[in-house]
């Protein structure tokens, strides 16, 4: 990546809370707990998983700027799904905690160098890990989810209409 890239990166990275935010909003409230099949997510539970990721990705990028070759572990967010019971968090807190981390984060994005970008670690599943494949990860990570969660309220409503 070069600077430029990175910049728009980190802008994408800076969206994600709004946007996360505003597909929840925008979510009717009964569509909010639906579940398709069993084992998917309802649009709640995503909320709650992007807060719990969010604080994986806080400590994930410290990491990486702070210790020599760090190990960046991986969690089965399936098994952090059940055993934290998503479906009963609070969304006001996750969004809130989302929101924060996010804010603290961008801001120290804005002060790596082109070297910084490069440190590295090893993840549990991916092997070497950088800096740079954090952004690219965390850049869009939201704005997966807000597609997720969009896809998740049209079945929703066009299962809502038929007869």
């Amino acid at each position: 990546m070069n600077a430029g890239e990175r910049s728009n990166a980190i802008e994408r990275y800076r969206q994600g809370p709004a946007a996360l935010r505003a597909a929840w909003e925008s979510s009717p409230p009964d569509a909010r707990q639906w579940r398709p099949r069993p084992g998917d997510w309802t649009v709640h539970e995503i909320v709650a998983h992007c807060a719990d990721s969010e604080v994986n990705a806080y400590t994930r990028i410290r990491m990486l700027m702070a210790e020599q070759n760090p190990p960046i572990v991986g969690y089965d967010q399936d098994v952090w799904a059940s055993r934290f019971d998503y479906h009963a968090r609070p969304v006001d807190s996750a969004l809130a905690l989302v929101e924060a981390t996010r804010a603290h984060t961008s801001e120290l994005l804005t002060v790596f160098t082109d070297e910084d970008w490069t440190r590295a670690g090893i993840h549990s599943e991916r092997g070497p890990y950088s800096a740079e494949d954090w952004l690219l990860d965390y850049s869009e990570h939201l704005h997966e989810h807000v597609r997720q969660i969009e896809v998740l309220v049209s079945a929703w409503a066009a299962r809502a209409s038929t007869p």
